[in-house]
């Protein structure tokens, strides 16, 4: 079975994974607190869908945040088959714009 992340949303993730690798670390931690944001939103999103309280995601650092975001879109994928891909990967192309 493959990803349950459409083409265009695992694109565009990609690509800003790419882009973050590329960052200097001041850089980077400027950029934490919206890239969080959006970790956290889809968070949200897959706990409501799945019946629990949201909880805060923890914040493991830049090292890690890329990870959690993958994680995240993810779950909310897997949740809510049918969430709107392009929503998504225009959240994450914001995101690529900003670093």
């Amino acid at each position: 079975m493959g990803s349950p992340i459409p083409q265009e949303v695992s694109d565009e993730l990609r690509r800003v994974v790419e882009r973050w690798h590329q960052l200097p670390l001041d850089h980077a931690l400027s950029r934490m607190p919206s890239v969080r944001l959006l970790v956290q939103s889809l968070a949200d999103r897959v706990a409501g869908s799945r019946g629990m309280p949201a909880v805060p995601v923890p914040d493991l650092g830049p090292a890690v945040v890329l990870d959690q975001l993958t994680v995240m879109v993810f779950d909310l994928f897997s949740a809510q088959p049918d969430a709107d891909p392009a929503d998504v990967a225009d959240a994450l192309a914001g995101i690529r714009r900003s670093l």
